[in-house]
């Protein structure tokens, strides 16, 4: 293949399509090749439903069954939002291993492997989310809406997921090491989940904190999902939550794709 077929290839959109969605198959294989990754997409999730449900239920609640049906969906938004980091780690790997310079040389589009990623991580957010909320019924958690409503309680997550993975993604691309991403994610995502109201209620805490809590785009998608899953009013909160969505991927998506043209 010439030089010109090449550079030519990246501007039809369904090759660059179909490169991507090779790549997000590529990015699910990894999972065959280094089995410890399915810790994080179920043992993970079954870790947090336990430790959390057992450990505050009794104080929180008084019984860890009334608490099980209020801090489960808050558990789903905290195990898909931590997940999304999976895809910081993922690139910066992928250049530290020096993929990317295979990339370049092979006929495909050069957009490819940063879609890949990010569309391979989402099939692994939807898992993450099925696991916590399967356990969770078997515990005990019981919805009290329809299957429409749980779909968009999916949905809902995956549209926050996939505008925050890049924020990981931008991280990934500017960062010298993975580990550097899991530090960094770890300063980020620890206010944005535990400065919310996933475990407790913002009217019982400090004014300053609740403050927070109340602008917290993590409260608004948690109480989202609690009305979605357990009844009650959800108007205001997806649209809060589908607002920063499309605020956070406007911000955080170029800026990624740029450090990631410039890096490759």
């Amino acid at each position: 293949m010439t030089a010109t077929a090449v550079d030519r290839t990246p501007r039809r959109p369904f090759p660059a399509v179909r490169h991507g969605l090779t790549l997000a198959w590529r990015s699910l294989l990894k999972i065959k090749y280094n089995p410890e990754q399915l810790i994080d997409l179920t043992l993970q999730p079954i870790i947090f439903v336990i430790l959390f449900v057992f450990l505050f239920g009794g104080a929180v609640a008084g019984d860890w069954r009334d608490y099980l049906q209020f801090v489960l969906p808050g558990i789903l938004v905290q195990t898909v939002v931590f997940a999304t980091l999976g895809t910081g780690i993922g690139l910066a790997t992928d250049i530290k291993t020096g993929i990317f310079d295979r990339f370049r040389s092979m006929p495909i589009a050069r957009s490819a492997p940063l879609v890949g990623t990010v569309a391979g991580d989402v099939v692994r957010y939807v898992v993450s989310g099925v696991v916590v909320l399967a356990f969770g019924m078997v515990l005990g958690f019981r919805i009290h809406t329809g299957p429409l409503a749980v779909l968009a309680a999916y949905g809902l997550v995956l549209a926050f997921a996939f505008a925050l993975c890049w924020l990981a993604a931008l991280v990934g691309m500017l960062v010298k090491s993975p580990q550097s991403v899991q530090g960094f994610g770890f300063m980020t995502m620890f206010p944005l989940t535990f400065g919310s109201n996933i475990f407790t209620r913002p009217e019982t805490l400090p004014g300053w904190l609740e403050a927070w809590v109340d602008v917290n785009p993590v409260t608004h998608l948690t109480t989202a999902l609690r009305g979605l899953l357990l009844g009650g009013p959800v108007a205001e909160p997806v649209v809060y939550t589908l607002g920063w969505a499309a605020v956070i991927g406007a911000v955080f998506a170029p800026l990624a794709i740029r450090a990631y043209l410039r890096r490759t």
